[in-house]
């Protein structure tokens, strides 16, 4: 029988699955970027630059970098960004108890162009309907519970 999340953890479930969507989206832009920046710098020898003399934002050829190289500012931003991303995938993870493969495809969704998208809403819809479902589950519970409580203290 595979584990299931606690009771207890429902309402924390409910702030890291917040917590995983927006780290997702962020992540899979970040990587949208990033996947375009090295089409442009391998594919026609470009890189970004901000505030060089060809103007605010300009396509310059990689070894003419005379201001600040957004090429690279995207690649680090996105590398620390992933580490976001991981740690809010472990998150929810270790809340839902689910088997380690599930963690490492999540974890795919940070290097993978768009599949972070795609897993976002599949375990978004997921997770939401899981909760949804045992809430209503535990509902009848407590209400029997307080209505055998309340006969109890008559």
């Amino acid at each position: 029988m595979p584990l299931e999340p606690k009771l207890a953890d429902l309402p924390r479930i409910r702030g890291a699955l917040r917590f995983y969507q927006v780290a997702s989206v962020i992540t899979g832009v970040l990587l949208l970027l990033l996947c375009a920046e090295m089409i442009m710098k391998y594919a026609f020898g470009l890189e970004l630059e901000l505030g060089g003399p060809q103007g605010l934002l300009a396509f310059v050829p990689i070894d003419t970098v005379t201001a600040v190289n957004l090429s690279t500012g995207i690649l680090m931003v996105h590398g620390w960004f992933y580490v976001v991303y991981l740690f809010s995938d472990f998150r929810l993870w270790s809340l839902m108890r689910w088997p380690f493969s599930r963690f490492i495809i999540i974890a795919l969704g940070g290097v993978v162009p768009f599949l972070s998208f795609i897993l976002e809403a599949r375990i978004g819809r997921e997770v939401r309907a899981y909760l949804d479902r045992r809430e209503s589950e535990a509902a009848p519970d407590a209400a029997t519970s307080t209505a055998d409580t309340v006969e109890a203290q008559q």
